[in-house]
């Protein structure tokens, strides 16, 4: 198995790892979902540098990589649903488009038909990091002691700059997944319309 897939099935466990801290009641448990998130996103990252740039592309690659990414960011989304950190339905937009396009994909593919990454999708994915990192700092900065509260506890218009910036992520997260979805749905609609 090359590095990039190792890579990518070190996602899935730190997918499960992430889930599982961030539910327990253990001491610093926001930093270390926080911790166990980026490295998550860093493996997103260096398995597709990696793999372009040394020509390791596998089909488990082709398959995994965007189906880990998928769980990795759904799984997030979900888990500060059940903490109450978001709304139920932006969570739901989320996991809804991710399982639209990867039906559309499904579909495509059984009529060998490529369909190739927007640009919107890229926007989309870094919004979605950036909204759930954000979240996870402002869950726990404060555990950081004066060091934390220096760089993301000073206060903005009579709160913390963090709690500003948290719900600004999340929105335009949610607003670039619905609208990247959107778009790609109607650009390739003859996909599906074609059986209806």
């Amino acid at each position: 198995m090359n590095l990039p897939n190792k890579l990518t099935i070190s996602r899935f466990i730190l997918t499960i790892a992430f889930l599982a801290v961030i539910f327990s009641q253990s001491r610093f448990h926001e930093t270390i979902s926080l911790i166990l998130f980026g490295a998550a996103s860093l493996t997103d990252y260096f398995d597709g540098k990696i793999a372009r740039e040394r020509k390791l592309i596998t089909n488990f690659g082709v398959l995994m990589d965007p189906l880990a990414d998928k769980i990795l960011v759904c799984s997030a989304f979900i888990a500060f649903v059940g903490i109450h950190r978001i709304a139920a339905w932006m969570a739901v937009i989320v996991v809804a488009r991710e399982l639209a396009i990867t039906g559309l994909r499904l579909l495509a593919a059984s009529r060998n038909v490529v369909l190739a990454a927007e640009g919107y999708g890229k926007h989309k994915t870094i919004s979605q990091i950036t909204a759930i990192l954000a979240v996870l700092v402002l869950m726990s900065y404060e555990e950081w002691g004066p060091i934390g509260k220096a760089v993301f506890g000073f206060r903005l218009f009579g709160k913390p700059w963090v709690s500003w910036f948290t719900p600004l992520a999340i929105w335009v997260a949610v607003i670039l997944t619905f609208t990247s979805g959107a778009l790609y749905l109607w650009r390739n609609r003859n996909l599906y319309l074609q059986d209806m």
